[in-house]
């Protein structure tokens, strides 16, 4: 009797052990995709979070661009007697905007649109500067931390408004820390000036 009770007993356990088996499998397969719905989570949470940071870097360097720039156009300020050196000029003063505005409308220049007029009254530098024999000229300068084709365009284009503006002979220049290979040809034929500045011009505090 005792034999056919244990032959029962196990018989019943084996019966039961699929099931036991597919249960465990079941919960198992649950936990497993709990931790996935964890996982999954956590990298949506991780994805948005660097979405996140690289807009907040975005917008802190869209911010920053300009104000860096400003330094940038404020410490060439500060070298202009150098820049109109190189030139072999001497420095007199900066022409400021709205001298330059009134340049251009004694002038009559009715032909040039009122964007570019307004680009050049906006003109990173303009210095008014004396010959050796002391003439009146000017250089047109567009400050960049990496001087490329658009900062020469716009220096030689204020260069020709001042010449057309007062008659007096203008100088292009771009004072930049470094310069495009773009054009290093024109800077190397003289169609425009370089001044190096230096690095701590762009250094916000």
């Amino acid at each position: 009797m005792a034999g056919s009770s244990s032959s029962r007993l196990l018989t019943r356990e084996l019966l039961e052990l699929p099931q036991q088996l597919a249960d465990f499998a079941a919960t198992t397969d649950r936990r497993f995709k709990a931790v996935d719905q964890q996982f999954a989570e956590l990298r949506r949470q991780l994805a948005e979070s660097a979405a996140n940071t690289d807009r907040q870097f975005s917008k802190l360097r869209t911010e920053i661009g300009p104000i860096k720039a400003a330094h940038a156009a404020t410490s060439a300020r500060a070298e202009a007697d150098l820049m109109a050196e190189e030139r072999g000029l001497t420095f007199v003063e900066f022409v400021e905007p709205k001298e330059r505005w009134d340049m251009a409308r004694a002038s009559g220049a009715g032909d040039i649109s009122r964007e570019e007029l307004l680009s050049f009254r906006r003109a990173d530098i303009v210095i008014r500067a004396a010959e050796p024999d002391g003439t009146e000229c000017y250089v047109a300068v567009e400050v960049s931390y990496t001087a490329n084709g658009r900062d020469t365009d716009r220096a030689q284009r204020n260069a020709r408004f001042l010449t057309r503006f007062t008659g007096r002979r203008a100088d292009p220049m771009v004072a930049s820390l470094q310069i495009d290979d773009r054009i290093r040809t024109a800077v190397a034929a003289g169609e425009v000036a370089w001044y190096k500045l230096y690095p701590q011009a762009f250094e916000v505090e």
